[in-house]
């Protein structure tokens, strides 16, 4: 892989840990500051469902990661195409259904990293 879809990717891996952390760790404590138009007591009630997505978010890191790993060149952008893919479809989902902030957070920096990948 070039070095920029390789920058790319690791900092889109980086988020999606810092997501999984966010949304399975801190989901009460920073949850209302990120997600202000959310009513406060939402949080605690949603406490599980956040955890939940925070652990597909660090699936998602991990996939990201692992194609560091592979050797060969063809399935190590395979395995990057797919993972950036899914990150730009939840980016997507998530901003039609939570905040339109996440298209910015996850969609556009995943279509970059494939541009560049595939360049």
């Amino acid at each position: 892989m070039a070095i920029a879809a390789e920058v790319l990717i690791g900092l889109i891996a980086f988020i999606h840990i810092y997501i999984l952390w966010f949304e399975m760790f801190a989901w009460e404590s920073r949850g209302p500051k990120v997600f202000r138009n959310f009513p406060k007591d939402l949080f605690p009630q949603t406490k599980a469902m956040a955890a939940n997505q925070g652990l597909y978010n660090g699936f998602l890191a991990a996939g990201l990661i692992w194609s560091f790993f592979i050797e060969s060149p063809l399935w190590q952008m395979n395995v990057a195409t797919f993972f950036l893919g899914c990150v730009a479809i939840a980016g997507i989902y998530g901003a039609m259904t939570a905040d339109k902030k996440i298209v910015f957070v996850q969609t556009v920096p995943a279509v970059i990293a494939l541009i560049a990948l595939h360049l």
